[in-house]
């Protein structure tokens, strides 16, 4: 990879205003003495190229936008409200992670996309007596953006992580308000934007605070000069935005679940090219990884990456809950556990699992396991229907796991008394949480409070997973040996609809003898 300063400038007259408001670099060793900075180097990069102009369009996800932002306006009238897109983060000296906007900023941009580092939304409040205020508008939406580091500008060579000439073209401000129907203007302006009338008697700020740093200076540095010096109460207010936005997100529109079945179904694609590939990963080293790597380029080629690291654990990795090293070596006779989802390009995910027999065929013992963690997840899925708490989910899959680990002769006290609170001694084997909701992120919604999250009647258009299973680990002396290694998960995506839940994932084989089928299919 070639190294060259992120950003650098020796040539200040020749800049554009708004990269002023651009972050300080990363130093870089003693390269600089390297760099070409001269005065005739700097002209002869400035000349020469073609002018090229990006056609642009309006986002689809620009019809929805609208609502969303209006929703969250409406919990904060007359407060001026900031979501920042965040920053690059930095992997190692000059090398950054590959960028990922904030939620809060995706969900209410529809800017899912890795060309707005340093953004930020403004939802500006409205005038009291203006003719919006009088049409029931809360809010006026207002982008910072960059402008494009063309070859006008210094930055166009010199920042790695901006200038065309490493990036490649970007969209300018009329581009960025074409796509999203927003307002858009320099970043060099939001600091002055945020500062404006803040004070007890007039604007209080909120911001999520979490997603950039830089811009969460900017907006505390005007909240103290204008009376808000209190760091804990600010905080707090903060929080209340970053759960409203959370909260916001769990009833999914039309366009988001749209996202959802595109993420769900480039996972089955990945999940297929993974077992049509499975007997080149069986007995080698590291064979998870090939595994890994087979799903993880399919996601990138049909989505925009994985939703989150993938899991694949064979044998006793599979009753390992996070077991994301991926170091192991497939054999045959073991289980294969893969926890994995495609992200699309507008940054909704699946989060699918499903437990394969290496070889094709379960063991008897391992499909009695198989079966009782599928008639969990089923039981689960009938349970739930509009109106009942989410939390029913969590209820059901509990009571029919303690069922079944009595049955296998594993639980060492009655089915009721391990349901008890006293008791939770299946929880030994299913230790973890068995739903959450999903979207923009894989737990999607996790700032929410408990009464709109774990307590809400379900409704249509949440969507969420059931993933219940059984880890038997190897070093539990608790269980029969030959329990010992095996993991079994089985996780799919559902819709909640105003006749009942609708597996997102259904034409996922879920059954052992379709999983066993679907294997047979893919090996030949």
């Amino acid at each position: 990879m070639v190294i060259m300063t992120k950003s650098e400038h020796n040539d200040e007259d020749d800049r554009k205003p708004q990269e002023e408001s651009r972050k300080p670099t990363k130093p870089q060793g003693d390269s600089s003495s390297r760099r070409p900075l001269g005065a005739n180097f700097r002209e002869f990069m400035r000349t020469g190229w073609a002018d090229h102009k990006l056609d642009t369009e309006p986002l689809p996800s620009s019809e929805y936008t609208p609502e969303r932002w209006k929703a969250i306006g409406r919990l904060f009238p007359g407060e001026r409200l900031v979501f920042p897109a965040g920053a690059h983060k930095q992997r190692s000296n000059d090398l950054d992670y590959a960028f990922r906007p904030n939620t809060s900023f995706a969900y209410l941009t529809g800017l899912g996309k890795d060309y707005d580092p340093d953004a930020v939304l403004v939802l500006e409040p409205v005038r009291p007596g203006s003719p919006e205020a009088n049409a029931g508008t809360t809010h006026v939406p207002m982008l910072y953006m960059h402008q494009p580091a063309d070859n006008s500008t210094s930055d166009f060579y010199m920042s790695a992580e901006y200038g065309e000439y490493w990036i490649g073209p970007r969209p300018g401000l009329q581009e960025f308000e074409t796509m999203t129907g927003i307002e858009t203007h320099d970043l060099g302006q939001f600091a002055d934007t945020v500062a404006k009338d803040v004070g007890p008697d007039a604007v209080r700020v909120r911001v999520i605070r979490e997603a950039d740093p830089n811009a969460t200076a900017i907006v505390d540095a005007a909240r103290a000069a204008g009376g808000f010096d209190d760091p804990t109460a600010n905080g707090a207010d903060d929080a209340v935005l970053h759960t409203a936005c959370a909260e916001a997100r769990i009833i999914k529109d039309d366009y988001e679940i749209d996202q959802l079945r595109k993420a769900v179904r480039a996972t089955y694609n990945g999940f297929c090219k993974v077992l049509r590939g499975l007997d080149e990963a069986v007995d080698q080293p590291r064979g998870e990884r090939i595994i890994e790597g087979v799903f993880n380029a399919n996601a990138r080629v049909e989505g925009n990456t994985v939703g989150y690291d993938t899991i694949v654990a064979s044998g006793d990795h599979a009753p390992r809950l996070h077991w994301m090293r991926n170091t192991g070596t497939p054999r045959n006779g073991q289980l294969l556990l893969m926890d994995a989802g495609v992200e699309v390009d507008d940054l909704y995910t699946a989060d699918i699992t499903r437990t394969f027999p290496i070889g094709g065929r379960f063991t008897p013992l391992q499909r009695r396991i198989y079966d009782a963690v599928f008639e969990a997840q089923q039981a689960a899925f009938d349970a739930c229907r509009p109106g009942v708490p989410f939390s029913v989910i969590h209820d059901t899959v509990m009571r029919v796991t303690a069922q079944k680990l009595h049955e296998l002769g594993i639980l060492p006290v009655s089915v009721e008394e391990a349901l008890s609170p006293e008791g939770q001694q299946h929880r030994r084997w299913l230790v973890c949480g068995v739903g959450h909701h999903l979207g923009l992120d894989c737990h999607d919604c996790a700032q929410a409070r408990n009464e709109e999250y774990f307590d809400r009647p379900l409704e249509p258009g949440m969507v969420f997973t059931i993933e219940p299973g059984l880890y038997f680990q190897s070093d539990d002396l608790l269980i029969p040996p030959e329990f010992r290694g095996i993991g079994v998960r089985i996780e799919d995506d559902v819709l909640m609809t105003e006749h009942g839940p609708e597996w997102l994932s259904d034409y996922i084989p879920r059954t052992a003898d379709a999983v066993e089928r679907w294997m047979a299919a893919m090996a030949e």
